[in-house]
């Protein structure tokens, strides 16, 4: 633990971190990161901390004193002030952000992202504190080459289709296309956000994530999660290969998506925790331009990565497509296509992520293997006993 540096070669020196939302997938990344590798302190503040309970107990860990989790809605709890207060740095992290809320719970998705948001900005311009905040690559919509012909051959310029944080533009469907509730929300707030900065001095930081994945995302439906519930694609895929049901292509799978292995995302933002001086004042994309596929590509990806690491055959009909408003209702609408400008991240945190999608893939479906399949044999023979 001794004598670490940041990138410009400074004794890095012990802080107390409030993360909001730590007990969620990415929080309890970042919690086990900050325990084994650094000296830093974080108030864990959440309402459940099923994901950061080896953290917490037994509490002869070798950072017992390091990590206290504080169960706290932030919607309308009055010591979250006094917890920011006691933190050098807080890192919001607390949203509903599952696509399928956006058009079912648009109500929920507004206040959660944005009216939610709003005491934990205030709470740290108020008192000189630093935030990072967690914001989402949807605040970029659509892509400029999204409303090209579909034969034009600008479509394959990089210029009309990649995402950069200090030009791109932000465009969303129409009003009616409930979809967009959450990235217009997520939007406002960066957009307060900057304007405390520009006015008030406030020290942010905003991380625009493009599909995080690893182990403890989002939840299996009906063994840790809502049977209704339908989590991210990921999740959904991996749900139905450990069902050995088919897995529902939306739309024919065709939209465009870059995927991240969680643990090279954490090290861009312990980077961004640890370098101020360099994080300070910007927004980052954090993604990996060289994971892209289409859902469709993805679906069978996994469905020969869940083969390998099953041992199990692929089922007769591995895919079937389905409508977006016969899988997510009314009002869905979607972004074609997602892939991250990495110039500025390179440039101030000198960061770069590693890991292949074949890799992240193998390593995220042998936790969900291992996590998930004898729950779910034991629930589908209760559910055929029945």
């Amino acid at each position: 633990m001794g004598g670490r540096v940041d990138l410009d070669g400074n004794q890095i020196k012990p802080i107390t971190i409030c993360m909001i939302g730590a007990g969620g997938f990415i929080g309890s990344h970042l919690c086990e990161k900050l325990m084994s590798e650094t000296p830093h302190k974080v108030l864990a503040v959440d309402v459940y901390n099923d994901k950061i309970k080896h953290l917490l107990e037994p509490a002869t860990l070798a950072w017992a004193d390091r990590i206290q989790f504080h169960r706290i809605n932030i919607k309308n709890d009055s010591r979250l002030e006094g917890l920011i207060k006691m933190a050098d740095l807080t890192i919001n992290l607390a949203a509903i952000c599952t696509p399928a809320d956006y058009n079912t719970r648009p109500l929920d998705t507004i206040y959660s992202n944005f009216i939610d948001a709003l005491p934990v900005v205030k709470y740290c311009s108020e008192n000189g504190k630093r935030l990072i905040h967690f914001s989402t690559c949807e605040v970029y919509g659509k892509t400029i080459g999204a409303f090209l012909p579909k034969d034009s051959p600008l479509r394959q310029d990089p210029a009309y289709y990649v995402l950069k944080e200090d030009e791109s533009p932000c465009i969303f469907g129409p009003i009616e296309k409930q979809r967009w509730s959450y990235a217009c929300a997520k939007q406002l707030i960066e957009r307060l956000i900057y304007a405390e900065g520009a006015e008030n001095g406030l020290e942010f930081t905003i991380v625009r994530p493009f599909n995080w994945i690893g182990p403890r995302m989002d939840f299996i439906p009906g063994i840790d999660g809502p049977s209704e519930g339908v989590p991210r694609v990921l999740a959904c895929f991996s749900n139905n290969l450990l069902r050995r049901e088919p897995l529902k292509l939306v739309d024919g799978g065709e939209s465009q998506r870059t995927f991240i292995y969680i643990k090279d995302a954490i090290e861009a933002v312990l980077l961004m925790i640890e370098n101020p001086a360099r994080a300070n004042g910007h927004t980052f994309n954090v993604g990996n331009p060289n994971n892209e596929v289409t859902v469709r590509q993805l679906a069978e990806m996994m469905t020969q990565v869940y083969s390998k690491v099953s041992g199990e055959s692929s089922i007769e009909t591995p895919t079937i497509d389905v409508s977006s408003k016969e899988f997510y209702g009314e009002g869905y609408d979607d972004s074609d296509k997602r892939i991250p400008d990495m110039t500025i991240i390179n440039k101030q945190l000198g960061w770069n992520p590693k890991t292949s999608l074949w890799d992240l893939l193998e390593s995220t479906l042998t936790y969900q293997h291992r996590t998930y399949a004898e729950a779910i044999k034991q629930a589908m023979s209760k559910t055929a006993a029945n």
